[in-house]
Formats: C-alpha cells, sequence, structure tokens
C-alpha cells in the first residue's frame, strides 16, 4: 500500500467540480441554517458541526478523485458514508431523519462489502494497491470479471442504481444544501468515478459491462418514471438524480467514458443549482409540498429563471450543457447498437439507447411539471407551520425555517432568497448554461482523454431525442392546461400510487430482505440468550446450589456435627471391614 496522488486531466476537471459545487453549498448554508433568532438557544451551536462534517465530506470525494492507491481511494470511500449519515440525520428531532440515515448508511455498507471484496482481489492479484499497478498487471479473466462485479456492488450502493437506489429519495429528510452536494458532485458521482479511474479493467471484462447496463437502463427508467409522480419537490430532484446517473452508468458500459464523465461534470452544475432553488423556494414559503405552491414566478423571479436553466439542462434542452452531454451518451449507445462499437455485446447499446430515448421524453414530462406547478398558474393555499406539509423537515414546527416567525417562511409574501443564498444560484447558472459549448473546445476534450470532437458529434439522430422531448414537455403543458389548479400526473392513472412508490421497491426489499433478516437475527438472539447463557448462568446457579446446602449442612449445632462426624467414620469403618473380608 502506498499514500500517493494520480492527478491526470479527468481528475482535474472532477476535482474542480467538486471543489466548486461544495463552495457554493457552504456559502449558501450560511444563510439557510441561519439561527433563528426566536428559537431556542441549542439551535445556535448546530452549524458548526455541520460546517465541519460538510468540509469532511468534501475532502473525502476529493481523496478518492485524487487517490493513486485503491486503499486510500476506499478510504475516502468510506469517511464519505459515515457523512452522509452525520449530514442527513443533522436535525435528529425531525421525523424520520434518523432513520433516513440509517438507512443510507446501511444500504451502502451493504454494496461497499463487494467493492471491499474487489479491492482486495484486484491487490492480490496484482501484487499492490497502487492503482497503476493494478492496471497495468495481467489478470486472468476470472479474476478480473469477479473483481469488476464486485466492485459494480458498490457503485450500486453509492450512486444509487437499482437495486441499492433506495436510500436516495430518502435522504431527502437532511438539509436541502446536503442534498444538492449528495446529489451533484459527490457521493452518488463517485461510483461512476470510480469505473471510469478503472475503467480499462471493465473492458477486458465485458460480462461486468453488460451487467453495469442492464443496471443502468432498469435505473434511468426506474427513476425517471418515479419521479413523474411525486408531490414533493425534492423528491422530484432525487428521483431525477437516479435517473441520470443511469445514463452515466450506461455510457460506461457502451464504451463512453469520456461521454459519461461530460454528462457528471453537467448533471454536478445544473443539478446543484436545482436543488439550491428548490431550498430557495423550500426558505420561503415553509413547505416541499408542489400542491402548496403556484404563482411564484413574480414574486421570486431571479429563483424562478434559475430553475428554468437548471431544469432546461436537466431535460437536454438545446444549447444548455444538459443537451451536449446526454447527447453524447445517446450517440455513443446507437453507435454500439447499430455498429457494434465498444466492448460490451451490441444488445447492451439497444437496450441502453431505447431507454435513454425514452428517458429523455419522460425527464422533460417531469421537469415541465414541476415548473409549472411550482411558479406558473394561480397561487394555492399554503399554510406555514405543521399543517403546511407534517412529514417534511422543513414543515415542522420545531424546525427554523418552517415558522411563521421565521422572516423568510412567510407564505403571504414569499420572496428571492437573500444574498449571500442569491449568489451561488447566480453563479451555479453560468455552468449549467454554458458548460456544453467547451464541448468544442479540443482542450477540454482532451482533458477527458476523448478523441477531438467526440463529445460535439451531432448528426441526423440528435433530431429523435429533441422531438421526444417536446412531446414529453408538450403533453404535461397540454395537461396542466385542462386543469390549471390540477396535477398532470393525474393522467397516470392507477398507475400514479406505484410510481410515486418507487414501483414499491422498498417493500419488496422489506419483505425479501428485512424481515428475514430481522427474523433470523431475533432467532440468533433467543438461542444465545437462552441455549448459551442458559448453560452457563445454569451452570453457575447449579453450582451456587450445591455450595449452599452444603454451607447449610457445615452451619450445623456441635452435637449434630460430632454425631455426624462419627456416623460417617463408623460408615466408612464397616464398608472397609465389608470389603476387606469380601476380598
Amino acid at each position: 500500500m502506498t499514500l500517493g496522488v494520480r492527478l491526470d486531466g479527468a481528475a482535474a476537471l472532477v476535482a474542480v467540480a467538486v471543489a466548486a459545487v461544495a463552495l457554493a453549498v457552504q456559502v449558501y448554508s450560511v444563510g439557510y441554517l441561519r439561527p433563528d433568532p426566536h428559537a431556542a438557544a441549542e439551535i445556535d451551536h448546530r452549524y458548526p458541526p455541520y460546517a465541519a462534517q460538510i468540509s469532511l465530506f468534501t475532502a473525502a470525494m476529493l481523496l478518492v478523485v485524487v487517490a493513486g492507491d485503491l486503499v486510500m481511494l476506499l478510504v475516502g470511500w468510506e469517511v464519505m458514508g459515515v457523512c452522509s449519515y452525520l449530514l442527513i440525520a443533522h436535525d435528529r428531532r425531525l421525523p424520520g431523519a434518523p432513520a433516513a440515515a440509517m438507512k443510507a448508511f446501511l444500504v451502502t455498507r451493504v454494496g461497499d462489502v463487494g467493492f471491499l471484496l474487489g479491492i482486495a482481489l484486484l491487490g492480490v492479484s496484482a501484487g499492490s494497491f497502487r492503482i497503476a499497478d493494478v492496471l497495468a498487471h495481467d489478470h486472468s479473466a476470472g479474476t478480473l470479471t469477479a473483481a469488476c462485479l464486485l466492485l459494480l456492488a458498490g457503485v450500486a450502493g453509492k450512486s444509487a442504481q437499482f437495486p441499492l437506489h433506495t436510500w436516495l429519495p430518502d435522504a431527502m429528510a437532511g438539509p436541502t444544501p446536503v442534498s444538492a452536494l449528495i446529489h451533484a458532485a459527490t457521493m452518488v458521482a463517485a461510483g461512476v468515478y470510480a469505473v471510469t479511474r478503472l475503467y480499462p479493467l471493465f473492458e477486458r471484462a465485458p460480462v461486468a459491462l453488460a451487467v453495469l447496463g442492464a443496471m443502468g437502463a432498469v435505473t434511468l427508467l426506474l427513476g425517471a418514471l418515479a419521479a413523474t409522480a411525486q408531490d414533493d419537490l425534492k423528491r422530484v430532484l432525487a428521483w431525477s438524480t437516479v435517473s441520470q446517473i443511469g445514463y452515466m452508468t450506461g455510457a460506461l458500459a457502451v464504451g463512453a467514458p469520456a461521454a459519461a464523465l461530460f454528462h457528471l461534470l453537467a448533471h454536478a452544475a445544473f443539478k446543484a443549482l436545482l436543488f439550491l432553488a428548490a431550498g430557495a423556494v423550500i426558505h420561503a414559503l415553509g413547505t416541499a409540498s408542489m400542491s402548496r405552491m403556484g404563482g411564484l414566478r413574480a414574486a421570486m423571479p431571479v429563483t424562478f429563471w434559475c430553475t428554468v436553466i437548471g431544469l432546461g439542462a436537466l431535460a437536454g434542452l438545446p444549447p444548455l450543457s444538459g443537451f451536449w452531454s446526454k447527447e453524447g451518451v445517446l450517440a455513443a449507445a446507437e453507435a454500439a447498437a447499430l455498429h457494434g462499437d465498444g466492448p460490451a455485446p451490441a444488445w447492451v447499446g439497444w437496450l441502453v439507447w431505447l431507454a435513454g430515448l425514452v428517458g429523455v421524453a419522460v425527464t422533460a414530462w417531469y421537469a415541465t411539471r414541476l415548473l409549472l406547478r411550482t411558479f406558473l398558474g394561480e397561487a394555492r393555499t399554503r399554510e406555514v407551520g405543521p399543517q403546511a406539509a407534517p412529514a417534511h423537515p422543513h414543515a415542522a414546527p420545531a424546525h427554523p425555517h418552517a415558522t411563521a416567525a421565521h422572516p423568510h417562511a412567510t407564505a403571504a409574501h414569499p420572496h428571492d432568497p437573500p444574498p449571500v443564498m442569491r449568489w451561488p444560484l447566480l453563479l451555479l447558472a453560468v455552468p449549467a448554461a454554458l458548460l456544453g459549448l467547451a464541448a468544442f473546445l479540443p482542450p477540454f476534450t482532451g482533458r477527458l482523454a476523448a478523441p477531438e470532437g467526440e463529445l460535439t458529434h451531432l448528426g441526423p439522430a440528435a433530431l429523435l431525442p429533441l422531438a421526444l422531448l417536446a412531446a414529453g414537455a408538450g403533453l404535461a403543458w397540454a395537461g396542466w392546461r385542462r386543469d390549471r389548479a390540477g396535477d398532470p400526473a393525474r393522467a397516470l392513472g392507477p398507475l400514479g400510487p406505484v410510481f410515486a412508490a418507487g414501483f414499491r421497491l422498498d417493500a419488496v426489499q422489506r419483505a425479501l430482505v428485512v424481515r428475514p433478516v430481522t427474523a433470523l437475527a431475533r432467532l440468533a438472539r433467543a438461542g444465545d440468550e437462552r441455549v448459551v447463557d442458559g448453560t452457563v448462568e445454569g451452570t453457575g446457579r447449579g453450582a451456587a446450589g450445591l455450595g449452599g446446602a452444603l454451607a447449610g449442612l457445615h452451619r450445623a449445632a456441635l452435637p449434630r456435627a460430632a454425631v455426624a462426624v462419627l456416623a460417617g467414620a463408623l460408615l466408612i469403618g464397616l464398608a472397609a471391614v465389608l470389603i476387606g473380608g469380601a476380598a
């Protein structure tokens, strides 16, 4: 094991993105978590540990980015898991926050077991944990396939890919700036970056790439469909993150790590922008429920236009950054499907390409729905306090940003956030809008280790995603126009509750994993207490009882004791005579 840094072009770009988003989140947090002067005194001491934890979280992600050794990478990987637990449960008084933090910690730990075993397998095979040595070593086919599949378990946990994605929507119980950091540039991006860093190994393991492609396609569609039926503003963005990470893993599966990294960078910009804009809305209204929003465009113009840029980039609207990055993924998948380009089987290309095209239409639909329900139409009834959204942390009466006394939680007069929160929004809007233009710069593509022009390839096939985008946005607009007070998601009919529950995969996991493990744990506990402890404690009780009986005999009066001794001697003598005579 060695302590070393490996800083190539791709690592430098990702490190800059992580640092920039983390800086914006830290500055934004100063205003977002500013203590309420009317709140209890102990709230004033909650910001310093938050700032320390979020700084450690960022440092751990940067360690993952620049690590030159797999063990160093694993250290940063695990520190992120611990920090995510602390940050999601930042305010433990809120309903659901401790449970969500524990769920995130345990689900990601399940994947991390595989990640640890994969790293151990590669290190033992290469005789070194240095990434350069591991990549250069000629591993056997079986070892390489097994190690890559084990690494994908960790990727599925950290990057919230099917079937270990269920923790991410529940992580919305944490403060909104934490959500922005987890969903944009750290944690969920770590898995994609780890595969990119070790991609030469995956190229030689087509089975692992096929599994990655199937996992990415399923996650892409699952996240997009689940986002269509959410009422909580942050949960819409959370499910969209699950879907967008599916685009990145799909690009890796079809042999386009440069396109995956480009989408990672673009996603970091526009998703951080969207979460911070959502935080501004929640900060102003005291609720995250879109059913209680509407008509905010005039009251919050800066937040509105920042949200428009973010949602446009998310949907892939040209010329915003998301259009270029998503087009790079779809072009790579199309080439893999039609021409067999890439290290994975051709069916992987078809799977990723078709899922990506469907995802474009669905993403445009739910992005348009979010914009219409939040900012346009008439203002709907909204109350601040426990009646607003009891299940959401920012609507709980104990939270400083959900009390009627707080200046930014007055539903009657919503307005744009203060400057300390507004400037990070405006600065993040720049890369969200213009980062795609960097795809025309050869130095940028060179740092992504992509041939010149690979990320800017546009052909007639680019018209198909644009047509699907227009169709998805148009359907959402038509549904909203029919009933401006309603919800376009009503068109989903009986599928709505299924989508809103994330296809009820939480219930499936609870039935197949949680309950059996809990029952096994109860059985093991009962066996330990009644058999193991019972044997030990029973031996002790038996010895104590026997000792008590003997002690009772020793406490006999002197005449009785003397008689007992003489009787015993007589019996022993009699036995000796009888035994001797018989001999």
